[in-house]
């Protein structure tokens, strides 16, 4: 929908979302329509998007935990590149929800903070 991609994280998207529930965080919203060419693109991506439930995943509680998992990756020596990343990895953590990405940065949270991850 969004690229004519072909590539396994695409092709475990299309498998799940014909047999599993899906959720869009308000994030993920946001950064997809961010990368629309123009607005009358991002409106067919956003009626597309919201197909799928779109979920809140900030909150003073899950700021916090984000933060302390900002400061244990510091404290390993890597350092996240995007706040976004780790907005969408501690709610992921926190709500116990397998994340299917092909972002590299999601590796380290996966490993030292507990980020469930949906393999492809």
């Amino acid at each position: 929908m969004l690229r004519q991609v072909d590539n396994p994280a695409v092709r475990a998207f299309q498998h799940l979302a014909g047999t599993e529930p899906l959720v869009i965080g308000d994030i993920v919203l946001l950064e997809v329509l961010q990368g629309a060419s123009s607005e009358a693109r991002a409106r067919v991506i956003e009626a597309w998007l919201r197909a799928f439930a779109v979920v809140p995943m900030l909150d003073d509680a899950l700021a916090v935990r984000a933060a302390g998992h900002y400061r244990r990756l510091r404290g390993l020596g890597i350092t996240p590149r995007a706040t976004p990343d780790l907005i969408v990895a501690t709610w992921c953590i926190a709500n116990n929800v397998p994340l299917l990405h092909r972002d590299r940065d999601y590796a380290a949270m996966a490993e030292h903070c507990g980020l469930p991850v949906q393999p492809v």
